[in-house]
């Protein structure tokens, strides 16, 4: 028996006789109240402690050999399809002029709506080369040798005609797809570079008439992660009887995103600045959109982590039994002052 008294002394919450208790409206009250919050709070911590978060890392890149992927998704509303022309160049020496493969030109009309497909894809234009002969690449090519050899031909007419019927019903292109470079510095960019130099002075008569106004809908380096912003989505650029040249100098930090689920998504995040170059009459550059790139030496790491249980322990003791105490002291206040207020001669009262 010694021993059962010894532990009963040790309670720290003994029990009063059911007698002794009192209940009052106000302490049901201050209980209901209590229970909400600490409700709103358990569910506030539980939310807290299954959100991840981030942690960022940063170490030297150490990738070789790997190509850079770069999304585009861009839309001219003033220059239409045939005589747009994406090209790339980098710091090895590769320089590809009127790049479609994986580049898709879709033909709009003056308020913006899809009239036709220019470029499906390379293998399909070869697949129907015999029976699309009013392709662009086409007409680029067999323009530029019968220039060359010829002079302009009937077929270098018609195409001088239809771009610039194109023209005067105010058609625009949008080009999207993905380009595959090199993990190296260097640039992309989209003009009439590849209209041969006198056609393109047929259709504009001057690199002043070449209205390359733009709107940027997505321009990536590799697949988006959560919280990832392109600083140049959404960008629009409109020049009212004016002309120019566009350029975007963008630096690449490579990037890897850890999910909690320990699945690495290997992608790339940028910075840009921009700077437009006006164009003037006897300029010998026609205008074009530009974005000139470099690489950042050093990598990002983000990895998602969950808080451990011990701290959502910790933490739901904290607000749940701070609430309780909370709630007890109010209780004991509310109390005394009704208590005071209704028998302001009775004194010693104490719960």
């Amino acid at each position: 028996m010694g021993m059962k008294q010894a532990l009963k002394s040790l309670d720290a919450f003994p029990r009063a006789e059911e007698h002794l208790l009192q209940k009052t409206q106000s302490g049901a009250l201050v209980s209901i109240v209590g229970l909400v919050i600490m409700a709103a709070l358990f569910f506030h911590e539980l939310t807290y402690y299954l959100t991840t978060y981030t942690v960022h890392q940063m170490s030297v890149d150490l990738k070789r050999g790997e190509t850079l992927p770069i999304h585009i998704n861009m839309t001219f509303p003033s220059l239409p399809c045939d005589v747009l022309s994406v090209d790339a160049i980098d710091m090895s020496g590769k320089h590809e002029v009127d790049l479609d493969t994986n580049i898709w030109k879709l033909r709009l009309s003056s308020h913006g709506q899809i009239i036709g497909t220019e470029y499906l894809s390379d293998l399909v234009e070869k697949e129907h080369a015999a029976h699309k002969h009013d392709d662009e690449k086409e007409h680029h090519d067999d323009s530029d040798k019968k220039l060359h050899a010829l002079g302009f031909d009937q077929e270098a007419e018609n195409m001088i005609k239809k771009v610039k019927q194109a023209l005067a019903n105010g058609e625009g292109c949008r080009v999207y797809g993905v380009l595959d470079v090199q993990r190296v510095a260097g640039n992309f960019h989209i003009s009439v570079h590849g209209l041969n130099i006198y056609v393109a002075q047929m259709i504009f008569g001057g690199a002043t008439h070449v209205n390359v106004s733009h709107m940027i809908h997505d321009l990536s380096f590799g697949p988006k992660y959560p919280g990832l912003h392109n600083p140049l989505d959404g960008t629009v650029r409109i020049l009212h009887d004016a002309s120019g040249t566009f350029k975007y100098y963008i630096k690449i930090v490579p990037t890897e995103y850890r999910y909690i689920s320990k699945e690495v998504l290997p992608t790339n995040q940028f910075s840009v600045s921009e700077y437009f170059s006006p164009m003037h009459e006897f300029d010998r550059t026609w205008p074009a959109v530009y974005f000139l790139y470099d690489l950042s030496p050093i990598t990002v790491t983000i990895k998602e982590e969950r808080r451990s249980f011990l701290h959502f322990i910790t933490r739901l003791c904290a607000v749940l039994g701070g609430t309780f105490a909370l709630t007890g002291m109010l209780d004991r206040w509310m109390f005394r002052l009704i208590e005071g207020l209704t028998k302001p001669s009775h004194k010693g009262v104490f719960r």
